[in-house]
């Protein structure tokens, strides 16, 4: 969809979107006509200028011609953040395409707004661009139910020159909105080998693109992540996407890593989910690579000042004779041999590997990775935050700040020595499953093992945030496409031009 930002000048032709306060006050435009607006409004009695409330009216407002106007509360705006302002941008759009409205026209320049007024417009416009996606390509016969119909919006205010300001979130959304499309897609079009492409047309933007196959992990020892894809007939691969966006480093110095766990579909293995939700929704299991993918097409085409590198690892964990086994011994990429004691454990095997690569292969001082990794998350946190776990402090303020501002919420979970004694093997140097419980702390212990000492290190376990069956206020039923905007502003708040911080 379109956004144009216009001075206001005239009343448009398109449905009209004014904001009015408790107070009665209408945007400075219409106070010639704040008389017939009133007294359209005192028709309803449930009106109270509440913020995000909103009814329609058919008004005469402008030479005898009526408009459709769609009137919103401010009152105790004061009260509200950035986020709450999205989320009625959320409001506005379904609104809107419930009416069936293709363009429309919102005026904003309301005086209870004062200095505050970029922001509520920026956000207001986020909130919009957010909630306005379908993931449609799969219909026929209900195409024309579940089309969307809001193709441009016209925002009269007298900052004009936000228009420029709003292009970089513009382009986070639309990777938001790619992600999305990543995630919705089914296995039987999504797997490791269609996938490929994708990262590769990044190259067209100014990514560096390397794609490893099944030779080179082998001959690269990456043992973990081939277990995981051993029972597929698709392939295997490890894909690095690198964009160097600081010229002043030299050497790819204080590069930052991303890492996704991108299991195209997971049934669990020979320890096969049972049937139901559980097994029929993991062709979202690939959401950290998404995201991952996501994140460095928002750098690269905003050209954000940091160097940054997304590594994600491709594969299906699926049932046959050449599957792995409970009860395997694996050696990963780093040297340590791990017990497979539950093959739907197998996440934390293909990221092990491909952490430890990246590790290996650049100068890595901080690395975050994400994953739909465990379903006792979702057990603990439900779908309003993602675990956090992380070896260092600042690190995870960091994270949980840029969560908390974007909306895309982090919560902090434990890591220390009494987990890590619940993966303990007694016939290799790690199982991939714990005891007792806490399975995603356990699961993040596993990781732990493989961050070295010296790289500040988060995992962002994502499988509550990443698919909700009933949408949200900035999404709709489906995929999220939690994380992209997280990150970005993660990396604009602390890191573009500036150093990654060391343990």
């Amino acid at each position: 969809m379109e956004f144009t930002f216009k001075k206001i000048e005239n009343i448009g032709s398109n449905l009209l979107v004014v904001f009015i306060n408790n107070k009665k006050n209408l945007p400075s435009f219409f106070e010639k006509n704040s008389n017939k607006i009133l007294s359209a409004i005192h028709c309803f009695n449930e009106f109270e200028f509440k913020f995000q409330q909103m009814i329609l009216c058919t008004v005469d407002i402008d030479h005898h011609y009526t408009r459709r106007v769609l009137f919103c509360g401010l009152s105790e705006i004061e009260r509200f953040n950035n986020v709450d302002i999205q989320k009625f941008g959320g409001d506005i759009s379904d609104k809107l395409n419930d009416l069936k409205v293709v363009e429309a026209d919102i005026y904003i320049d309301n005086t209870e707004l004062n200095a505050r007024q970029e922001s509520f417009i920026l956000n207001l416009c986020e909130g919009i661009k957010l909630k306005n996606y379908s993931f449609n390509k799969y219909f026929i016969n209900k195409k024309e139910r579940n089309k969307l119909y809001l193709e441009r919006v016209n925002i009269h205010c007298n900052l004009d020159w936000l228009e420029e300001k709003f292009l970089d979130r513009s382009k986070i959304i639309e990777a938001t909105h790619f992600v999305r499309d990543l995630v919705s897609e089914p296995g039987n079009i999504l797997n490791p080998e269609s996938f490929l492409p994708i990262c590769k047309d990044m190259m067209k933007i100014g990514v560096k693109v390397k794609i490893i196959d099944k030779r080179d992990l082998q001959r690269l020892g990456m043992n973990a992540i081939l277990a995981v894809g051993q029972g597929s007939d698709s392939g295997t691969y490890v894909v690095t996407m690198e964009w160097c966006g600081d010229k002043s480093c030299k050497d790819k110095e204080n590069l930052i890593a991303f890492v996704g766990k991108g299991v195209t579909f997971d049934t669990g293995g020979i320890n096969l989910k049972p049937s139901g939700p559980s097994i029929s929704t993991m062709k979202y299991d690939m959401g950290g690579a998404a995201v991952v993918t996501g994140l460095i097409q928002s750098l690269a085409r905003r050209k954000a000042k940091v160097n940054a590198i997304g590594v994600i690892g491709l594969a299906e964990n699926m049932i046959s004779g050449g599957a792995q086994r409970p009860g395997d011994v694996i050696k990963s990429m780093s040297g340590q041999t791990i017990e497979v004691d539950n093959t739907d454990a197998e996440g934390r095997l293909l990221l092990a590997d491909i952490m430890w690569y990246v590790q290996e292969n650049y100068k890595i001082k901080l690395m975050i990775d994400l994953a739909t990794l465990t379903g006792a998350i979702v057990h603990a946190l439900g779908h309003h935050y993602a675990g956090l776990f992380s070896n260092n402090d600042t690190l995870a303020k960091q994270l949980h700040e840029a969560g908390e501002h974007v909306g895309e919420g982090v919560w902090r979970l434990p890591l220390e020595e009494y987990y890590d004694n619940l993966i303990d093997s007694k016939i290799a140097d790690v199982k991939n499953t714990g005891r007792g419980g806490a399975g995603s702390i356990t699961a993040a212990q596993f990781l732990h093992r493989f961050v070295k000492q010296g790289c500040s290190w988060a995992h962002i376990d994502i499988a509550g945030v990443n698919w909700l069956d009933d949408g949200g206020k900035l999404s709709p039923r489906g995929a999220t496409g939690y994380g992209v905007r997280l990150l970005n502003e993660f990396i604009s708040k602390n890191y573009e031009n500036t150093s990654p911080l060391s343990t």
